[in-house]
């Protein structure tokens, strides 16, 4: 069986809980903790979810949000494939047959 895994990003949902309404409020607290991200780089993180995130960023986010890794990221299953192996029986139907007529061209 194949997986895809996704993911949900519950940032500004927490930020919310703790009165934190802009991106900038978190800017302060992150350089407290030595994470120095930009402004643009924090809005980005809060609006959109992150691809790479360092342990550091984790870390900082957990501590200021006083939350853990699991209330940050929800992890989802997004798709589910399952991989036919060697003589396994499939369920779906086999296309029908077609008879194909092979024209030669004369003289041949």
């Amino acid at each position: 069986m194949i997986k895809k895994m996704g993911y949900q990003w519950h940032l500004r949902e927490l930020m919310a809980g703790r009165q934190m309404f802009q991106t900038t409020d978190l800017v302060g607290p992150l350089a407290e903790r030595g994470i120095t991200l930009s402004r643009e780089q924090v809005f980005r993180l809060v609006t959109q979810p992150p691809q790479r995130l360092s342990m550091d960023t984790l870390a900082a986010l957990c501590d200021i949000l006083h939350c853990t890794p699991g209330d940050l990221i929800e992890i989802q299953v997004v798709n589910e494939q399952l991989r036919k192996t060697a003589g396994e029986v499939s369920d779906r139907p086999l296309p029908a047959a077609r008879r194909t007529t092979v024209l030669r061209p004369e003289g041949l």
